[in-house]
């Protein structure tokens, strides 16, 4: 028999497609139809897929050929929203990395503690990624955290401590593992990719590293996506009596997304992120944010409307391969 360990050591130096910063898809069509286990993406799966295959070697996921463009480093919206955007998400992959470790530590199994221990080791990555940015923006290093606090504080307080007090009380509290996997897939990972998705593509003419560390990220969330759809799915099929549970898990923590100031944090951002589009439109040019819509002419509420049709399509279709469809 050929064990994980075997595999890491006889396909040392490939990458399979799905890490590879060419050859992956994006990260909204790999949120949709990806099939990775959590045998197969184990540590030598990480080691051997993501340093190298995903990063290229440089821990922010970014080519050094790639300069901060001078517009980028000129105070005005382009300039604020990214740095919002940015200390936003560095404050939820840090939160994410902390209740992550409440994963790993009641894992059943070894697969599953070796993948959320990679997992663990992806979201303090992407936190470090996009304070990293920060830096690249001009941001002092001895005032960054007093900046990102200016610049996400508030929001980080109306949406992301609910979100984590309500994950805590499943992992750190109930030690619920299947609930955990849930709460991480489908409520956190599951709603934001679309988001992380359309970030990606906006910010490709403007900022293109700030891109470039998207990507890299995506391309890491597909994996988590993937392998925490199919935990679910292997303990559904074992447990069958767990599903009116699980679904009473998932209607909570809905309701608990609805009520949060989501949408008016991300409007304040895409408004920003508009009044830099019209300043800088030649910039944009022809650039398509997705076929057949170029970005100069999409508007707050449309890419807003978009990124949400986008979660809601990856939520229904990851929900159905758990075998949790309505």
């Amino acid at each position: 028999m050929t064990t994980s360990l075997t595999r890491a050591r006889t396909a040392a130096g490939s990458v399979p497609a799905e890490a590879d910063r060419h050859r992956a898809p994006s990260l909204l069509e790999g949120a949709l139809h990806a099939d990775l286990t959590p045998e197969g993406c184990d540590l030598g799966y990480w080691f051997r897929a993501v340093p190298e295959g995903t990063l290229g070697g440089d821990p922010m996921g970014r080519t050094d050929d790639v300069p901060v463009p001078a517009h980028m480093m000129a105070d005005g919206p382009l300039r604020q929203a990214v740095m919002q955007e940015l200390a936003f998400r560095s404050m939820a992959e840090e939160k994410a990395t902390r209740a992550i470790g409440h994963l790993v530590a009641c894992a059943p199994d070894l697969a599953g503690m070796d993948f959320y221990t990679t997992q663990l080791m992806d979201e303090a990555r992407h936190a470090y990624a996009f304070r990293g940015h920060l830096l690249e923006l001009g941001v002092p290093e001895d005032e960054l955290e007093a900046t990102m606090e200016k610049l996400a504080g508030a929001d980080r307080d109306a949406v992301l401590t609910p979100l984590e007090e309500f994950g805590l009380s499943v992992l750190r509290d109930e030690r619920d593992y299947i609930g955990g996997v849930i709460t991480l897939t489908v409520l956190v990972e599951g709603v934001l990719a679309p988001t992380a998705e359309l970030s990606e593509r906006k910010w490709w003419p403007f900022d293109p590293p700030a891109a470039q560390i998207e990507r890299a990220a995506g391309i890491d969330e597909i994996r988590h996506l993937s392998v925490g759809t199919t935990i679910v799915r292997r303990h559904l099929e074992r447990h069958p009596e767990e599903r009116e549970r699980i679904g009473e898990l998932i209607a909570r923590g809905t309701d608990l997304w609805v009520r949060l100031p989501v949408q008016d944090l991300t409007f304040r951002r895409e408004s920003l992120f508009q009044q830099g589009l019209e300043q800088h439109r030649d910039i944009a040019g022809d650039y398509e944010v997705w076929p057949g819509r170029r970005l100069v002419d999409t508007t707050a509420e449309e890419r807003m409307r978009t990124a949400a049709e986008w979660a809601a399509r990856t939520q229904r279709t990851r929900l159905a391969d758990m075998g949790l469809a309505p």
